[in-house]
């Protein structure tokens, strides 16, 4: 198989594993794919994972290469934050939630960072669907706030609260207070009830 029947056979999955292909091509060698990445076709993410050179041009490709390359992850925190217009500053990597451990991949397409949770606290996300279809899943915006205050402990003041700079509009006029108080009902940690407290209090909530 050339380079360019495997391209057309494998661009719409966007990114792929070497174990993918393999299962699929029986007899594939593997050492195309190397090959193929050191001539510049091919986009390292992290071992064994690759995508297109054509992605690192595609809006928003790197959202959906985050949940495929370390999972189970949802995209959150400053990315989500982002993502819903909650905070001004642009994010330069992609913050995802996880239940492994921590890590961090450095590629091509950008940066991908992974925090830790405890399995009980992995939910608030939900599908987001990319133009052609390709689909990935995002924290609530309620949800992003309340996993930066729980990975984040040193936000504890009033003071720390307003330097997030988060969007007063936002804050006020679209997020759901109601869901806030039923992930925390949930979640059942007093710490990070009274970080949230005093986020409200900081914003006028």
């Amino acid at each position: 198989m050339n380079f360019t029947e495997f391209h057309n056979s494998w661009f719409e999955i966007g990114c792929f594993s070497i174990y993918q292909v393999r299962a699929t091509i029986p007899g594939f060698d593997k050492n195309n794919i190397i090959r193929w990445a050191k001539k510049g076709y091919l986009i390292r993410l992290r071992q064994d994972w690759y995508t297109f050179l054509e992605y690192r041009q595609t809006p928003n490709a790197s959202l959906y290469f985050a949940g495929k390359i370390y999972s189970p992850s949802y995209i959150s925190l400053h990315t989500a934050l982002n993502f819903y217009g909650l905070i001004p500053e642009a994010v330069t990597s992609i913050n995802s939630i996880t239940t492994s451990r921590r890590t961090r991949y450095i590629n091509d397409i950008g940066c991908f960072t992974y925090q830790s949770v405890k399995s009980e606290l992995f939910f608030g996300y939900v599908p987001k669907t990319l133009p052609g279809g390709k689909t990935y899943m995002m924290a609530t915006a309620e949800k992003a706030l309340i996993d930066l205050l729980y990975l984040y402990p040193e936000y504890k003041t009033q003071e720390d609260m307003l330097e997030l700079r988060l969007d007063y509009d936002y804050m006020h006029k679209e997020l759901n207070l109601d869901l806030i108080h039923s992930y925390l009902n949930i979640i059942n940690c007093k710490a990070l009830t009274r970080r949230i407290n005093i986020l409200f209090k900081a914003y006028n909530l």
